[in-house]
């Protein structure tokens, strides 16, 4: 597999992703849910607690790349969404540490929302990864 960054302008490698990201010579594409602060037994974690959530989200995420033999640095789209966009850019290190260890920047989208779909978590992230 091949990557190229796609970057007309340089303010967001700055901040840690490309605006994109072409793929050559793949061969296996997965498509990751949503991951958030659940335990494994699907209980939610930390409430109140956005470093910690997002912590818990990045490592149920590289647990679902990790069952699939990939990792973080297969990851080729990021999407976050957050109930709180301003505390959770004051935690963004969680994230970014993670994503820059792995020697990655995918193209990435941040929304705010109104809710997830279990009380009380504040941030989720879905992707896509190739290898």
């Amino acid at each position: 597999m091949e990557r190229t960054a796609v970057n007309p302008v340089s303010w967001s490698t700055e901040l840690g992703f490309n605006q994109g990201e072409l793929v050559t010579g793949h061969t296996r594409t997965l498509y990751v849910s949503g991951q958030t602060a659940m335990s494994a037994d699907g209980k939610p974690q930390h409430e109140g607690d956005m470093e910690a959530q997002l912590a818990l989200s990045v490592d149920n995420l590289e647990s679902v790349l990790a069952e699939a033999g990939m990792s973080l640095s297969n990851l080729i789209r990021l999407n976050v969404y957050t109930t709180d966009v301003d505390l959770l850019f004051r935690h963004y290190g969680v994230l970014a540490g993670r994503l820059a260890a792995a020697r990655v920047a995918p193209a990435s989208t941040m929304l705010g929302v109104t809710r997830l779909a279990i009380p009380g978590l504040m941030v989720e992230l879905d992707g896509t990864a190739v290898a």
